[in-house]
């Protein structure tokens, strides 16, 4: 069936920015997966003229329309109700629905809400596309021809079940999927997006597969992009270019895809049978907290310390009173002190400092905000440091969060 996708995301909650649209991020993924096309995305709130007007545009440029989001019980859980009532279609009470709500209640010795059994008026014509975690289930209805559309609850996680055990296969087997879009994003650390696009030159003039560079908060990205008759036919066309990439690009590269600096110092460090500590300053934890979001990570992660009063430099660390008075915490010798320190306080192999000027105040004409050092402690008991300027403009929580990860790159870099 020849056709492209729109994903209409209902819920004032997104308008207002209290929460992030994950949902449409994974269906754009997965429908690319599936080789359908995709084209347009619309968040629109709790509201049915305006859901309507949504659904009205969509019909006039969409073949497949997901909608996620209003299918629970409270009154301004409208979604349902307002697709009926724009394609003319009466809602009737499905039994099937009401004794699976029934069920799972049952299961978790729960009570049920008020309106719960709301959920259970779908349009007459549709199919129920269950819902194997939450009680609202979603629908699948060709209300006319030329138009297939999906709902699908706000939850993520229902959501992706949803789709993975039922969406997904009715999508293929209904003709929807032509053959796969697959992309591998390639990370860069170290390097900014400007070098990355002279490096890698004519590779981003191809049709297929394509490359495009993306920047954020410090690191770079390379999106690789294929189109073919099969998922394994797209990594074929992808894994040459990747090839070439890497070999222009060397050590800028950390990793693709899922990988982060946290997975890929810890797999480095795992691989080595090595361990690490951190000790920090300005980053309050943040980079131990990075390292400790990796499952397993206690196999090589012993530990930190937070040392942000000088006194705890001093008294906890061993960093030298004469060096915090002559070249005060943020500085070279502090850095490389406190990396020693903390390598012995825990016993590692590895340990890593950090020290600097988070911002917005602290600095002096000599040292800004956004001067950082970091300390990087080896197994033979040797230390250096590294500066970085990461600007007086850049808030706050920018400088913490790009210290810890060039703390995480130059170990990276030291392991390889």
């Amino acid at each position: 069936m020849a056709g492209s996708a729109e994903v209409i995301s209902i819920g004032t909650e997104l308008l207002l920015g209290d929460i992030l649209n994950s949902n449409a991020q994974f269906l754009a993924q997965e429908l690319a997966s599936l080789g359908i096309p995709h084209y347009f995305q619309t968040a629109v709130g709790d509201n049915p003229q305006r859901i309507q007007q949504v659904i009205q545009t969509a019909c006039d440029r969409s073949n497949l329309l997901i909608f996620t989001g209003g299918l629970g019980p409270t009154p301004d859980d409208l979604t349902v109700a307002t697709i009926a009532d724009f394609f003319g279609a009466d809602l009737e009470e499905r039994p099937e629905v009401i004794a699976d709500i029934q069920q799972k209640y049952a299961q978790r010795n729960r009570s049920m809400p008020k309106g719960i059994y709301k959920q259970a008026l779908l349009p007459k014509g549709a199919d129920v596309l269950p819902n194997p975690t939450g009680s609202a289930p979603g629908i699948i209805w060709q209300p006319r021809s030329g138009i297939t559309l999906m709902t699908f609850p706000g939850v993520p996680s229902e959501l992706q079940v949803m789709w993975a055990e039922t969406a997904a296969s009715y999508l293929q087997e209904h003709g929807w999927s032509n053959g796969a879009i697959v992309s591998r994003m390639l990370k860069f650390w170290g390097t900014s997006e400007s070098t990355l696009v002279k490096q890698i030159g004519p590779l981003l003039d191809q049709a297929n597969p394509t490359v495009a560079p993306y920047a954020n908060l410090g690191e770079s990205r390379l999106r690789i992009t294929a189109r073919a008759d099969s998922y394994a036919a797209a990594e074929q066309m992808i894994a040459p270019i990747a090839a070439e990439i890497l070999g222009r690009t060397g050590q800028d590269c950390y990793g693709a895809d899922a990988d982060t600096l946290a997975t890929v110092v810890g797999d480095l460090l795992r691989s080595r049978q090595q361990t690490l500590a951190v000790a920090e300053s300005c980053t309050g934890g943040g980079l131990g907290q990075m390292l400790t979001e990796v499952p397993g990570s206690s196999d090589y992660f012993y530990g930190g310390v937070i040392a942000y009063a000088n006194s705890v430099k001093q008294n906890l660390l061993r960093v030298e009173e004469a060096s915090l008075e002559q070249e005060g915490a943020v500085s070279d010798a502090v850095a490389q002190q406190m990396a020693l320190g903390v390598q012995q306080l825990a016993h590692t192999d590895w340990a890593l400092s950090i020290t600097g000027i988070a911002g917005p105040g602290g600095s002096s004409p000599n040292k800004p905000v956004g001067l950082v050092y970091v300390g990087l402690a080896t197994p033979d008991k040797t230390a250096s440091s590294q500066v970085y300027r990461f600007g007086s403009s850049r808030p706050r929580d920018w400088i913490r969060q790009l210290s810890a990860c060039s703390a995480l790159d130059q170990l990276r870099r030291a392991l390889i």
